[in-house]
């Protein structure tokens, strides 16, 4: 397990606050011990807390041509059939993925293969679950290119508390399957849409992780 690189001005000041926080109370109430156990209490949720949101961990990732990994740690919220009306404008099979505050949110690439289309769009903070979100937020999309010609679409969707969308990907990259493409702070959503006949092998409410668990196979 690994403290993701996005994280380390959050830490320093995390670090920060608590030092000034102690000091202060160390300074000014030097005989409370039970209020300054509280202060230490407090102080040692929120450096985990810090920790823990911003952790990378590290574990083998098992690539295929025709298999389709889930881009974000989360739960399944969305499985349905919808119009793509950005990129392919046609009917495509959405999976949304919902992250919360306790999940990594670290964000891979799918698919492997050659990055067709980039776009960040400015947009709303409504909540991540809103129907709307997927078209309202603010987001990135992504579009990867297999070399068998098949292309697989990928939005980050920040949500109500997720007010920083970063991503490491620009059109004309060559990228792979399961590497990191992005990463969304406080929770938020990620969709992918798929071409119509694709074998979905998750189901709805189901639990699912970044680079790990198999969202679909492809059939082209």
């Amino acid at each position: 397990m690994t403290f993701h690189k996005e994280g380390y001005t959050s830490l320093a000041l995390c670090i920060l606050f608590i030092f000034i926080l102690n000091a202060v109370t160390q300074f000014y109430y030097p005989q409370a011990f039970a209020l300054k156990w509280v202060i230490y209490i407090l102080s040692a949720l929120l450096f985990i807390i810090i920790v823990q949101f911003f952790r990378s961990p590290s574990f083998a990732i098992n690539t295929g041509e025709q298999t389709v990994l889930c881009p974000a740690d989360g739960k399944v919220v969305v499985i349905e059939e919808t119009e793509e009306g950005e990129f392919f404008k046609d009917k495509r099979i959405q999976i949304s993925v919902f992250m919360s505050p306790v999940n990594v949110h670290v964000n891979r690439n799918p698919i492997g293969g050659v990055v067709k289309y980039f776009k960040y769009h400015p947009g709303k903070y409504l909540v991540a679950w809103h129907p709307k979100s997927s078209t309202e937020n603010e987001r990135t999309t992504v579009v990867i290119e297999n070399s068998k010609g098949t292309s697989v679409l990928f939005r980050q969707i920040a949500g109500a508390m997720a007010r920083r969308i970063v991503w490491y990907v620009k059109e004309g990259d060559k990228v792979d399957q399961g590497q990191q493409f992005g990463f969304i702070k406080f929770g938020s959503r990620v969709d992918i849409f798929l071409p119509l006949g694709t074998k979905i092998n998750v189901n709805l409410g189901e639990v699912v992780k970044g680079g790990r668990t198999v969202l679909a196979e492809l059939t082209a």
